[in-house]
C-alpha cells in the first residue's frame, strides 16, 4: 500500500494534520507514505485531481488502484480508522 497526502504550507488544515501525522506514518511503518506540496509539487501533484479542500489523503494498493481518499481537516483517530479499515480489506 502507499499513502499520499496533498497539502500546502499555507493550509490551516494541513498545519494541523501534520502534528499528528509522523505518529500516523509510525503506526503503519509497512506503508510507503508520501507528502506532496501542491504548490511546490505541482507536476505530481496534476495527476492526482486534488480538488479545492485540503489536506487530500489517497490510499492506494500495490498495482497503484486508488482505495480511499481521505479529505480534509479530519482528527488523528479518524484518520487511523480510514487507514485501518483499508489496511484490513487488504490484508485479510
Amino acid at each position: 500500500m502507499k499513502i499520499i497526502k496533498v497539502g500546502a504550507m499555507w493550509c490551516p488544515a494541513c498545519i494541523i494534520t501534520n502534528k499528528y501525522w509522523k505518529e500516523v506514518k509510525q503506526k503503519y511503518n509497512n506503508i510507503d507514505f508520501v507528502e506532496l506540496d501542491i504548490d511546490m509539487d505541482e507536476e505530481e501533484v496534476k495527476s492526482l485531481n486534488i480538488g479545492n479542500i485540503l489536506p487530500e489523503i489517497i490510499i492506494f494498493d500495490d498495482n497503484s488502484n486508488e482505495l480511499k481518499r481521505i479529505v480534509g481537516e479530519k482528527k488523528k483517530e479518524e484518520i487511523e480508522l480510514e487507514i485501518g479499515e483499508v489496511y484490513n480489506e487488504k490484508n485479510n
